[in-house]
């Protein structure tokens, strides 16, 4: 039997507010359409793209790169959660060394604000993706791509919002 010390904090932080749970959520969601629209590529689904352009996701480091890339996401996003619910306050008791161990609010903090404004930077352009040509997609799957990553511009300000939320409820 384990002796070693378990260090949760005794003063519990209120509840979230209902919209940060929701919004929490939410990040799970918008990141899903664009996985889904790369894991159809991985699977040999040329999913709007011309024959020619479709060769550069056949490789197999491509394929494993999409894969990688889409679950990758889908997990950073699920991150968010956490500021929602107790996993955010108390580490987990399955984790080694650190599990039991009350989370400083500035260790989830200022990671979480620096992937809201990188992801809001990086996404910010994305509503002028029809701007821009797309000559190795077809017309219709220009359209529906374009659809698909629109989602992405919600992910940084949704993760500051949440944020946001947690460090004035952990303060």
């Amino acid at each position: 039997m384990s002796t070693r010390a378990i260090t949760v904090s005794t003063r519990s932080a209120p509840p979230p507010p209902r919209w940060a749970v929701w919004a929490a959520h939410l990040t799970t969601l918008v990141v899903l359409p664009s996985g889904l629209w790369r894991i159809l590529l991985v699977l040999g689904f040329p999913a709007g793209y011309t024959a020619e352009g479709f060769t550069a996701f056949q490789s197999p480091g491509a394929k494993v790169w999409m894969l990688a890339l889409s679950v990758v996401c889908e997990l950073l996003a699920f991150l968010t959660v956490g500021l929602v619910r107790p996993w955010g306050e108390v580490v987990p008791h399955w984790i080694p060394l650190i599990g039991g161990r009350a989370v400083r609010p500035m260790a989830a903090v200022v990671p979480a604000a620096l992937g809201a404004s990188a992801l809001t930077v990086l996404w910010a352009t994305m509503p002028l993706w029809w701007t821009h040509p797309h000559d190795d997609m077809t017309r219709t799957g220009n359209v529906v791509v374009g659809i698909l990553y629109q989602p992405l511009v919600l992910w940084g300000p949704l993760l500051a919002a949440v944020t946001v939320a947690y460090w004035r409820r952990r303060r």
